[in-house]
């Protein structure tokens, strides 16, 4: 069923949700600094406020299929931009980002994501409009996904080897120089760690597209919702970071909870990909109509609930870990104390 919204609230959310970028990106350029526990608050609830209210304009415009379709989408894509955050927060630790230009940093990360998931939500439109067979392969990139998410030995310090390359060609300085990618150091010029950071950022964004495109289009094949849904996911990611601080590496069953999601939706795609198959092989090209439709608002019900379990799963287990050190609960302890302007460059 075609998504019935009128063209001039499609229209009028982009443009919205631009200018809403545009402001956050000038806010940052005009006044870097690190937020404050209640800042970061209150921008991420404003966020997530401003995509629910979007959600009921979508239900009044529309119906409720695709306003819940549009929930779905973006709470999947919120949890795997939660996961992204992770890597930036390692990114950032690894490459000693001095504070006060964290907030610029996430920023250019943040508009690279949106570039790599806008190319991707096209491709992707473009595949799924002539070949139905494409499911097959999103539903099998997903489960894998999802296993290397919760088994796979991998080791998100390490370096990725675009980093690696440069260091041993480029001449890169030690120290940051502001957000400059170039410095004069001794008389010649190099290039500063800058410049590893965005890259780092970059890759961390496109390998995250790969993954989080392909799993909200197990939810909805509209491209409207698809986009959005990344938009929202993605405005506010920046204070999140500031907000959640040290509490995400306390998260230790997050990625479990993100598995389970991408591998359900890899098998909802497979099972779609059956009840419109026309691959020659596979039932004589025939639809295979006993395949099960699983619905938006199951898909919706099994989002939420993993995310929720894998949450208050890792809280209990953090809180235990605290007990036998003999230190405080996880909620008594505040991870994020420092005011605006207090952090000095590490």
């Amino acid at each position: 069923m075609e998504l019935e919204i009128p063209v001039w609230f499609e229209v009028g959310s982009l443009i919205v949700l631009t200018l809403i970028l545009v402001a956050d990106l000038l806010l940052v350029l005009k006044r870097p600094h690190v937020p404050s526990f209640r800042e970061s608050t209150l921008w991420v609830v404003f966020y997530i406020v401003l995509a629910l209210i979007f959600a009921l304009l979508m239900l009044l415009l529309g119906d409720v299929e695709h306003a819940g379709q549009f929930i779905a989408g973006w709470l999947t894509e919120y949890s795997l931009s939660i996961d992204n955050l992770f890597v930036f927060v390692i990114i950032m630790a690894r490459f000693s980002v001095p504070k006060k230009m964290q907030q610029e940093v996430l920023m250019i990360g943040i508009i690279l994501a949106l570039i790599f998931r806008g190319v991707f939500i096209l491709l992707g439109a473009q595949l799924i409009e002539n070949f139905s067979w494409i499911f097959y392969l999103f539903g099998a990139w997903l489960v894998w996904t999802a296993y290397q998410q919760a088994f796979a030995d991998h080791d998100d310090t390490k370096e990725n080897g675009l980093v690696r390359l440069l260091r041993k060609r480029v001449h890169i300085t030690d120290d940051f120089d502001g957000m400059k990618f170039r410095t004069t150091v001794g008389g010649s010029r190099a290039y500063t760690p800058l410049l590893l950071v965005i890259i780092a950022l970059g890759t961390t964004d496109l390998l995250f597209a790969l993954d989080s495109i392909p799993a909200i289009f197990g939810i909805t094949q509209s491209a409207f919702i698809v986009f959005t849904a990344n938009v929202f996911a993605l405005m506010g990611l920046r204070q999140l970071y500031f907000l959640l601080g040290g509490l995400l590496e306390r998260l230790e069953y997050l990625k479990y909870g993100i598995a389970f999601i991408l591998a359900f939706i890899g098998v909802k795609l497979v099972l779609h990909a059956m009840h419109v198959n026309e691959l020659p092989f596979i039932n004589g090209g025939e639809h295979i109509e006993w395949a099960p439709e699983i619905s938006t608002w199951m898909s919706l019900g099994v989002i939420v609930a993993a995310m929720a379990v894998a949450t208050v799963a890792s809280i209990i287990k953090a809180n235990a870990d605290s007990r036998k050190r003999g230190g405080k609960l996880l909620e008594e302890v505040p991870h994020f104390t420092e005011e605006p302007g207090s952090n000095e460059e590490r």
